[in-house]
């Protein structure tokens, strides 16, 4: 133990003279430990929604996604580009187009996906999203009766359809007329055979899912697709397989990550976390103002010791560790009992639903938490370096001291 240290042990645990002194200390401890542990929880609970948002959109969407229209020739060489990437473990192709979807005078616009279920389930986990019906119309349609169609749930509330009724999807790109009528909306009818729930509210409202062949057909594909879905092994190598796919394909294609086709979303939600990390970094910095006030009351109180240590030889460097290691204490106190109080809020809400959210609005009912080791150090670190910077001036004041002023004033 060095001498600094022990003598800022002592001074810390020692009586104080004035009640004041000690209710400062206790404010600054406090204050460095609530402010750790808020921004602790605080960041524990915007990385839960975070991995919940993108949970629901890597289970509805593929990895990597591979626009361009492609006829079965076409098809074959983009599946064979794919294969050739060591990252990629499956691949399913779609078509994608837009419609309105009309159903008893109501009517809205969708995104169609047509798509061979088996393929399709290979690369995302739309299966499990399933509340209600049965893939297996997409799969293997029924003789004589319209294809089937399975529906987001909120777009099936707002339309108000239900399973085994009969909507008409309507094309807006038209069909020829012929007898010089020019171009009229080409539509379908299709069947209700399922609902899906992705817990995505965009996705609930705007998609809805048929086999490849109808959809095919009906935006007039003649047995090609204008999609290729992705999975890879390892998500995280999204970026790099997009950017070698981009370079195999050419310019013919458009290669896309899920990250590229959410990247709004994601930037809105980290811009989120970095301005609640900031406003709440300032509690932190609120406690360093006391932990510095503290430390200057202490140097006035403890006057006279800071002479006689330089009467005795003690230099301004020696004098300055001592109010460093002060400072030190008080603010290591703190981030640990605030990273103990924030892991253990946050655990708490993980287990009990103190918390209750609406399960219409979020699909959840309890508040998600996620810590991350990252966060957790990121957090102490920043918290202990603000602290020492408060230390700065009332070391320097103090080791500036005159040993002959201090014991005759002190």
């Amino acid at each position: 133990m060095s001498t600094e240290f022990f003598i800022a042990r002592r001074y810390l645990l020692a009586k104080r003279k004035g009640l004041f002194a000690m209710i400062t200390t206790f404010i600054g401890v406090a204050g460095v430990a609530l402010g750790v542990a808020a921004l602790i929880v605080t960041l524990a609970i915007m990385n839960g929604f975070q991995s919940d948002i993108k949970k629901k959109i890597i289970d509805a969407q593929a990895h990597i996604t591979i626009y361009g229209r492609m006829q079965p020739r076409d098809l074959e060489r983009a599946r064979a580009a794919v294969r050739s990437e060591g990252h990629a473990v499956a691949d399913s192709p779609f078509v994608l187009g837009q419609a309105i979807l009309t159903f008893d005078n109501r009517s809205t616009g969708v995104v169609v996906k047509g798509f061979d279920p088996a393929g399709e389930f290979s690369v995302n986990s739309l299966e499990k999203s399933l509340t209600l019906g049965s893939w297996a119309p997409l799969e293997k349609p029924a003789k004589d009766a319209p294809p089937g169609v399975v529906l987001g749930e909120e777009l099936a509330k707002n339309l108000g359809v239900w399973l085994g009724d009969e909507a008409v999807l309507v094309s807006p790109q038209g069909a020829a007329a012929g007898m010089g009528m020019g171009l009229l909306p080409k539509m379908r009818k299709f069947r209700v055979v399922g609902l899906l729930r992705t817990g995505y509210y965009e996705f609930d409202n705007t998609m809805a899912y048929c086999s490849i062949g109808a959809a095919g057909d009906f935006f007039g594909l003649g047995g090609g697709a204008n999609g290729l879905g992705v999975r890879l092994k390892d998500i995280g190598d999204a970026g790099p397989a997009a950017a070698a796919l981009r370079k195999t394909l050419g310019f013919s294609y458009t290669v896309k990550t899920y990250a590229d086709m959410n990247q709004t979303l994601f930037a809105a939600l980290k811009l989120e976390k970095f301005v609640m990390t900031l406003v709440l970094a300032l509690i932190i910095l609120v406690a360093t103002f006391n932990i510095a006030s503290n430390l200057l009351m202490m140097s006035v109180e403890k006057l006279r010791d800071i002479g006689i240590l330089r009467a005795m030889g003690a230099g301004p460097g020696f004098i300055r560790r001592v109010f460093f290691w002060e400072g030190n204490l008080i603010a290591l106190t703190g981030i640990v009992l605030g990273l103990l109080l924030g892991v253990g809020i946050s655990v708490f809400i993980a287990v009990y639903p103190v918390v209750e959210l609406p399960a219409d609005i979020y699909y959840i009912t309890k508040v998600p938490v996620e810590l991350k080791l990252r966060d957790l150090l990121a957090t102490a670190g920043i918290s202990y370096l603000l602290c020492m910077i408060s230390t700065i001036y009332p070391a320097l004041r103090a080791s500036r001291v005159s040993p002959v002023d201090a014991i005759r004033y002190g």
